[in-house]
Parts: structure tokens; sequence; C-alpha cells
């Protein structure tokens, strides 16, 4: 599968569910992609700083991961 179009459809689906946590391999089972290839997106994301790891060792989306009208409302700006 493409990186790139990889990269926006786990973007979306942490958009569409903010409180959506997975591990690396809940991921790559969501995703259908292997693990290695998993782990690639969500360092990418991660270092875009739109998903963060947690102490559970889960990523989920960080606060300056969200964008947009809405995400400016939730954070008070």
């Amino acid at each position: 599968m493409d990186t790139d179009a990889l990269v926006t459809r786990i973007r979306s689906e942490f958009n569409e569910s903010p409180g959506m946590c997975l591990t690396l391999r809940q991921g790559a089972r969501l995703w259908g992609i292997a693990p290695e290839e998993c782990a690639k997106v969500i360092d990418r994301l991660v270092a875009e700083q739109f998903l963060r790891w947690t102490r559970n060792g889960e990523v989920v989306r960080s606060e300056s991961g969200a964008r947009g009208p809405r995400a400016r409302l939730e954070a008070g700006v």
C-alpha cells in the first residue's frame, strides 16, 4: 500500500475517533498491514506530532494533532 495513502487513512481514523488508543499490534491488525509497516507509519505520525505514545505503549492522537475549527473550539481558542 502507498505510504502516503496509509498515513492519510490512519490520520482520518484518529480524527474520526479522537479517543482511539491502539498498540502497534492492534493498529497493524486494524489496518491490515505488517507490524513493521505499521511501526514506520506510526513513527512518522509521532514525528509530525499528530500521534503520541502513552506510558502503556499505546498511540493516541496528540493535542497538537487536532486541526481545524472544531479542534480550536474544543481547545478554547
